[in-house]
């Protein structure tokens, strides 16, 4: 079953904070946040590019990000996406074409190639990168942020992840 988020009566595109103590009313968003993972991925592998992928969304985009948290105690934790983030999965053909969208549609992405696998620091990862053409890369993963119909189009024939 899925869930759906709507917009407050009046709340402005990026006024998406709500008073917890006034309002149940759930939050639809203009925008989605959504990975995409190569279906053959093991579970640790799917994990660590998902972690990966959305951190790089969350450091150039400050827009994503909410407010910090804090406990009834005054207990201060750091900020989440202020959105849900959808993961989906599809084949490697899928991750190609949707990357060649993302692109296309010039929405903010980030990539996980297979290679990254094999390093162990940024430096490497992004030499790993540097060292690939663009229609060359062996994507395992893929961010992107953007107007849902847009991050729609970008994911077609993707399906989401069980």
């Amino acid at each position: 079953m899925r869930r759906t988020y709507k917009t407050r009566p009046g709340a402005g595109r990026q006024s998406h904070r709500m008073n917890e103590s006034t309002s149940p009313e759930p939050i639809r968003f203009d925008t989605k946040i959504a990975v995409l993972l190569r279906e053959d991925l093991e579970p640790w592998q799917r994990l660590n590019v998902t972690a990966f992928l959305v951190s790089g969304l969350g450091a150039r985009l400050p827009e994503v990000t909410g407010e910090p948290y804090e406990d009834a105690d005054g207990v201060g934790y750091l900020p989440m996406f202020r959105q849900p983030v959808l993961v989906f999965e599809g084949t490697k053909e899928t991750l190609k074409a949707a990357h060649g969208r993302a692109l296309s549609r010039a929405l903010p992405c980030a990539v996980f190639t297979a290679d990254l696998f094999a390093t162990g620091n940024d430096r490497d990862n992004r030499a790993a990168v540097r060292a690939v053409p663009t229609a060359e890369l062996d994507l395992v993963g893929l961010a992107v942020y953007g107007p849902r119909n847009g991050v729609d189009k970008v994911l077609k024939g993707a399906r989401m992840h069980p």
